[in-house]
């Protein structure tokens, strides 16, 4: 398989600061599923153009029982926590707010104006997101992929974000193209692939939203100490705006590692995830 291949190169930046925005008009991801490969269509105006060809993202038949909205809180106004105690981050820019339990938890909330990225091997980024959370940053050292930028790749078990803003392919391929492109880049990246199955997008209706979700199972190929989880999960959910632009939310976990996050932990959290209007 032929390794990422960003086809549009962006600016060098500097670590937690604020990434300029370009316009990527489409994302291929080569999903493998039974005896057929389907190319998925993406956009993302906060990264250059990537061809992650390398994931080999099987498409499920089974959609993640995790990701459904059953259950789920009522959305108050404003910026106010669904859940009492916890935290809320807002990105305009995506129109997300969503929620993660408070700092003795273990839980960061970054500045709105910082983005995390993982990069390829000159240094341009595959992945970039904003409005972001750490879940247990700096307990680990070691990282899967140590081409990262900003906040990305310092040991956290979890991080959570926005990114998104193009026009080009349907919600549903966008939503895994998210998930695997997450799972791609911070869990190996082009010179540690890891092995990726990503499910069929299934809709997502809660929160003022009205999209898709997916997920994004990985088995990480590269462990240089055991600080490097065997492997994680990705779930993404995406909505378009009236003016055509499709957003996602991320959250990309470590799996099979101490105090990692549990499906039922993860659920609680997307199901606060919710729109802040057009």
């Amino acid at each position: 398989m032929s390794r990422p291949e960003i086809l549009k190169p962006l600016a060098p930046h500097r670590q937690s600061t604020r990434m300029p925005s370009r316009r990527m008009k489409k994302t291929l991801i080569a999903a493998i599923g039974v005896g057929m490969v389907v190319a998925l269509s993406g956009c993302n105006e906060d990264t250059s153009k990537a061809t992650d060809k390398d994931t080999d993202a099987a498409a499920s038949k089974t959609p993640s029982a995790e990701s459904s909205p059953s259950s789920a809180p009522k959305s108050p106004s404003g910026d106010q926590p669904l859940v009492a105690g916890w935290q809320t981050q807002t990105e305009e820019k995506h129109h997300f707010r969503y929620d993660v339990p408070a700092k003795a938890k273990k839980w960061r909330l970054l500045d709105a104006g910082t983005s995390l990225s993982y990069t390829d091997n000159a240094g341009k980024p595959i992945v970039i997101m904003s409005g972001t959370a750490n879940y247990r940053q700096g307990g680990c050292e070691s990282s899967p992929n140590p081409k990262a930028i900003g906040e990305a790749g310092k040991g956290q078990l979890a991080t959570v974000g926005t990114t998104g803003g193009g026009k080009d392919g349907s919600l549903q391929e966008n939503a895994r193209n998210w998930a695997g492109n997450w799972g791609f880049a911070a869990y190996g990246g082009p010179d540690h692939k890891p092995k990726i199955k990503v499910s069929e997008a299934k809709p997502w209706k809660h929160g003022d939203i009205d999209g898709y979700t997916a997920t994004a199972q990985v088995t990480v190929t590269n462990r240089p100490s055991s600080c490097v989880p065997p492997k994680a999960v990705v779930h993404s959910i995406a909505q378009k705006l009236p003016d055509g632009t499709m957003h996602g939310w991320v959250i990309y976990a470590d799996q099979g590692v101490p105090k990692a996050l549990t499906d039922a932990e993860i659920k609680q959290i997307m199901n606060t995830v919710r729109s802040t209007g057009s």
